[in-house]
């Protein structure tokens, strides 16, 4: 079967590859849309998970599809299911021996019950792809504390800056600004439920914070009164800057992989009581991501879609966040 994997630093490749037998308790998916996340993009610059390693690293973990067959001790799920994955609960796509940019996957121990969940025959299978991101900008969203009538600002709108914005429109909360040097991230964070974005690439970005979300003081300086933020863009100078900015009380929430030291001024941390959270992974129940898809449609989100074939253009394309959204590998109900 056909399987993408790195080879070594910006080496990916679509190799031939012998599928692995299933065990009693593991699954075969077959998998129909799977997207490109940020982090594959990183571990393609890097050659893997943390640079090369001896053997080729199976890549894809954003996927939906229809279960093939299912060993003996799987109780909870039968073929023809349609399902989305909790690619941590399988290890796929993120150093282990799978990944989801292939026509038949293997999930192993899916008799544990916390990896593959149903989805309404309603919701596209691309769609459902989104249930991964979007449960990472939803668990940051739930680390942020964010209610309505906050004012909540947003770094980065890439898939997970969107699927936060999505999610804070889902749970009522309407004052967000969007920040990104994208015009065309920007414009998708405003169909998701932005109610202003900011390039820094052409305005004062805290000015313009400090206009739409006021001022609060500290010692008597004009601060920004947003009472939440949300870093999800990866740059080195936003947490800073945020610290810097922000006022007396507010929270920021850090979900962007941030791969290299970043210089923290505590003093300002205390002074102003600030919270700072790390956020990883998805809410703890799996299924709530999928009833925000049903409720909400976000193909907004997905800019690109391509076959498996055309995996090294779609690479291409996730590459330049000037022109995409998320990327879908669209592989096909039957997994053909």
């Amino acid at each position: 079967m056909k399987q993408v994997q790195i080879h070594g630093p910006d080496d990916v490749r679509i190799d031939d590859v012998e599928p692995q037998p299933p065990g009693p308790r593991d699954a075969i998916l077959r998998v129909a849309a799977c997207g490109i996340c940020g982090s594959d993009l990183g571990y393609v610059k890097l050659g893997g998970i943390a640079g090369p390693s001896p053997t080729p690293m199976p890549l894809g973990h954003e996927l939906a599809g229809v279960i093939e067959s299912v060993g003996a001790e799987v109780g909870h799920l039968v073929p023809g299911a349609r399902v989305v994955l909790n690619p941590s609960r399988a290890r796929i796509g993120n150093g282990g021996t799978e990944g989801g940019f292939t026509h038949r996957l293997l999930v192993r121990d899916a008799a544990a019950g916390d990896a593959l969940f149903p989805i309404p025959d309603e919701l596209s299978f691309d769609r459902a792809a989104l249930t991964e991101p979007l449960g990472v900008g939803m668990n940051a969203v739930d680390r942020s504390e964010a209610k309505p009538g906050e004012g909540i600002v947003v770094f980065g709108a890439g898939p997970i800056g969107l699927a936060a914005v999505a999610t804070l429109r889902d749970r009522g909360v309407d004052d967000v600004i969007a920040v990104d040097l994208s015009d065309t991230r920007l414009g998708l964070a405003e169909k998701l439920g932005a109610r202003a974005t900011v390039n820094p690439g052409r305005e004062d970005t805290w000015a313009r914070i400090r206009e739409l979300h006021g001022t609060t003081s500290l010692m008597g300086a004009p601060m920004a009164g947003s009472h939440a933020y949300i870093e999800a863009s990866g740059a080195s100078a936003v947490i800073p800057e945020i610290l810097q900015h922000a006022g007396p009380g507010a929270r920021l929430s850090v979900v962007a992989l941030h791969r290299q030291p970043t210089e923290v001024p505590f003093l300002l941390v205390m002074m102003k009581q600030l919270t700072i959270r790390g956020a990883m992974e998805y809410p703890q129940d799996y299924k709530t991501m999928i009833d925000l898809l049903t409720r909400w449609d976000l193909d907004a989100m997905i800019t690109h879609r391509f076959p498996l074939t055309d995996f090294g253009e779609a690479l291409r394309v996730a590459q330049d966040p000037q022109t995409s959204g998320k990327v879908m590998i669209e592989i096909g109900e039957a997994g053909e």
